[in-house]
């Protein structure tokens, strides 16, 4: 029972009425509000605001063209992956018989002048064969469909010796986008009556299954770095780019605590400004990757080259950007108001700073580093999880480390300065103060200047390796040449040929064929590694072994692998099978039972020009073997020519093909990688450059806003006589000593992570120090460009109007 006590007639209710229930300080409608408020205020901001949001909007659309570019990545390789898929046919384990829809197949691939040309053969077995993505029916006999960039190409005028190699076919259509990797992709496709069961496969369909083979250990390294050093200074520079325009900000945000705001107001207030300009930004960001995704048919790296319509990120991908980039912008606008104190009359007083502790910020690249010394000290495949796992979060961790090092390594060093010029000194004093603004974007350099010299360094090693294999292995100028035969008489007619051909010194072949043992119940050829036969003229035979005297119908037993201790069977009087297993452990197929002479002579091989052996087991005369009897009889012919005659290798090339279309060259004297890799560094010195510069253009808009907040001390300074050269050169100062210490910890820390990675794939450490200079020279000048900008906006605040106030 509650008592009430009665009120007389007459007086009046003093009590205070109970207020209205209060809206949940942090209900999602009071969120909206406050946000949509910051938002008008970003929109309606005036000049100033809107060069404000204009500002973060550019960073954020920066950032997110990157991220979708690098979320494009997946899609676009299965796209290129997807389109040889379509239109290849390697073979078939059970080739299809012969019918009105099948076709005879052949792989024709060349080099012209160091650039690889994809090229097929097609003879159709009836009316209705089946034709490849890009093309609606096969061409007809002498015809060929090409690619546009093909078409280019033998279109040029200098380009002769390459229209001589492909003139017994006539150009009668280009193929179709569907057909092609890519838009620079140089390919063909021709029709040859002269293609034969020998030389070609059959097949009834195009397009084959296809497992993407697993990267390779540089390759995967390469990936994985790129992902960490390119996302690391973006996330940066994103962060960086959401605080433009603070001091303004809180000046407004001053104004609505006088007229009740509370500070969480304020907060969900500066967090709308921020969204306002982060979703301009998103917009942004989403048109300069529609404008750049345009390029991608200009660009090549490593052969790739695709569709724009290729470079697509993923439906998941995208919308993660979407939502991650606001409420990042949102949460690290959050995180910077909890370090100020916003006052009703306009007065920002920074919260006391807290010391930054040391034990943290080492422990991030000492344990990257620990993560990777294993790897360096036993280097292996990185294929599986865990080791993937070690080297990204290694690199990751040893990349942040640096970053997070920075601020303490400013603090400590400016902490110690003291004495020197006046404009030292006030740079040093400034820094004292507050250095927080200047490593945020500083910090950005740095991770981006290490990841660069660590990439950069593993592309330059990996370079070398391939390089120094080249010019060992091309010491001699010389070409293997490789194809099928069905006699003697057509190696005959290609070494003739070739020695004919303009530039070729010597020229020396055989008719080759594999031969191995007998199978026995007792023992199981399939294991057993097939002996190699040779057959040729004496005069062949004797550019390949020491023979004692030869005639026509002579047989001889080499020493070819009598020091590996291996035994193949082929010996004088020996019946041995013409028709071994094509593979080690492979099933036996039907025997070709045939007798070696019992008067073959023992013979011995001599060493090539090069070092090398070749490892014939028997060398025969064309009289001794009918060649029809043997499975699969090739010719492998080495031709050796003058570097000085002009186009002698094109020459040799337009030769065997006009002997033989799918006849294959094996050869040393075009280094693909040296493209490959060029193009690569080229690219990831470009993008180092234009990240430098991007922080670079954040460090001018912090510079600038530090200078307004600090206008009336500069006014007070100007009033007091201080000569503009002297606030000047603190500018430089303040600037360049931030930046100094980040490119001292960048290239140690580039130095050392790339030094790690080239010792986990097992190359020599090699630092391709002019690269590293320039990069390093960039970022010093990132210094100087900032000053520069920065003066102008200097000289407008050393005014004395600067000291009015109400």
């Amino acid at each position: 029972m509650t008592l009430l006590r009665s009120r007389p007639h007459g007086e009046r209710d003093t009590a205070v009425p109970a207020p209205p229930p209060a809206t949940p300080r942090t209900s999602p409608a009071r969120w909206a509000r406050d946000l949509a408020m910051g938002m008008r205020f970003a929109a309606g901001g005036g000049r100033e605001g809107w060069i404000r949001t204009a500002l973060t909007a550019a960073g954020v659309a920066l950032g997110v063209a990157v991220l979708l570019f690098c979320a494009s990545a997946p899609t676009l390789m299965n796209a290129w992956h997807g389109r040889e898929k379509a239109r290849e046919n390697l073979g078939q384990a059970h080739p299809p018989p012969r019918s009105d829809r099948t076709v005879l197949y052949a792989h024709t691939d060349t080099v012209f002048r160091g650039t690889a040309i994809r090229g097929r053969l097609v003879r159709p077995d009836g009316a209705h064969p089946p034709a490849p993505p890009g093309m609606r029916h096969l061409p007809g006999p002498g015809e060929m469909v090409v690619s546009p960039a093909l078409k280019d190409l033998l279109a040029a005028p200098d380009n002769a010796l390459l229209r001589a190699r492909l003139s017994n076919y006539r150009i009668v259509g280009v193929i179709g986008d569907e057909g092609l990797k890519g838009p620079r992709e140089l390919t063909y496709l021709a029709h040859s009556d002269a293609l034969s069961d020998l030389t070609g496969y059959r097949i009834d369909r195009f397009g084959k299954s296809w497992d993407p083979r697993p990267l390779t250990t540089p390759g995967l390294v390469l990936v994985i770095m790129t992902c960490v050093a390119l996302m690391t200074p973006v996330m940066v520079f994103i962060g960086t780019s959401v605080r433009f325009g603070n001091e303004r900000r809180e000046r407004r945000l001053a104004a609505l605590r006088l007229v009740g705001a509370d500070v969480r107001t304020t907060r969900r207030i500066a967090s709308g400004e921020v969204l306002f300009g982060s979703l301009l930004g998103l917009l942004g960001g989403g048109a300069l990757f529609l404008a750049g995704r345009l390029l991608a048919p200009s660009i090549t790296l490593w052969d790739i080259n695709v569709y724009p319509s290729d470079v697509t990120p993923g439906p998941l991908a995208a919308l993660l950007i979407t939502v991650l980039v606001p409420t990042a912008a949102v949460l690290v606008t959050l995180v910077a108001q909890r370090g100020v104190t916003v006052e009703p009359l306009g007065i920002v007083r920074n919260r006391p700073p807290v010391r930054r502790r040391l034990w943290w910020r080492v422990a991030l690249p000492v344990a990257g580093t620990a993560l990777l010394v294993p790897m360096a000290i036993r280097p292996g495949p990185i294929d599986n999880p865990l080791a993937t796992g070690c080297l990204a979060g290694g690199s990751t961790l040893l990349l942040f480390g640096v970053t997070a090092l920075l601020p303490w390594l400013v603090d400590r060093v400016v902490g110690r300065l003291r004495g020197g010029p006046v404009t030292w000194q006030l740079a040093v004093r400034r820094l004292q103060l507050s250095s927080g603004p200047a490593t945020r974007a500083v910090s950005g350099i740095t991770v981006a200047l290490a990841g660069a010299i660590a990439i950069h360094m593993l592309m330059t090693g990996s370079q070398a390796g391939y390089a120094a294999a080249y010019a060992e292995s091309g010491r001699v100028p010389q070409i293997r040449l490789s194809g099928k035969v069905a006699s003697w008489q057509q190696t005959e007619r290609l070494l003739n040929a070739l020695h004919a051909t303009p530039g070729v010194t010597t020229a020396r072949g055989l008719l080759d064929a594999y031969a191995g043992r007998m199978p026995t119940p007792d023992h199981d050829t399939g294991r057993d590694f097939p002996g190699l036969i040779g057959v040729g003229t004496c005069a062949e035979l004797r550019k390949v072994a020491h023979l004692p005297s030869c005639r026509d119908g002579d047989a001889f037993v080499t020493d070819g692998h009598r020091d590996s201790g291996t035994e193949r069977g082929l010996n004088p009087g020996a019946t041995i099978n013409l028709n071994p297993p094509y593979a080690y452990d492979a099933p036996v197929p039907t025997p070709r039972p045939w007798t070696v002479p019992p008067s073959a002579r023992a013979a011995q091989l001599a060493p090539l020009q090069d070092g090398h052996r070749l490892y014939y087991d028997l060398l025969l005369t064309p009289s001794v073997l009918d060649p029809n009897r043997l499975t699969t009889p090739s010719v492998e012919a080495l031709v050796r020519f003058d570097r000085d005659t002009p186009d002698a290798v094109e020459h040799i090339r337009n030769t065997a093909t006009r002997i033989d279309p799918t006849m294959m060259e094996g050869s040393t004297i075009d280094n693909p990688h040296d493209r490959q890799y060029d193009g690569i560094r080229t690219t990831i010195f470009i993008g180092a450059v234009v990240t430098l510069l991007l922080i670079g253009a954040g460090l001018i808009i912090s510079t600038v806003e530090q200078l307004y907040e600090r206008r009336r001390l500069l006014s007070t300074l100007d009033a007091y006589g201080t000569r503009r050269a002297t606030l000047g050169w603190s500018v430089l100062w303040q600037t360049a000593l931030p930046v100094a210490l980040g490119l001292a910890l960048a290239l140690s820390c580039g130095l050392a992570l790339g030094s790690l990675l080239l010792t986990i794939i097992g190359s020599d450490v090699i630092v391709d120090w002019p690269v590293v200079a320039g990069m390093t020279a960039i970022g010093g000048g990132v210094i100087l460009f900032v000053t520069a900008l920065s003066l102008p906006p200097l000289w407008r605040m050393m005014r004395p109007e600067g000291l009015r106030t109400e």
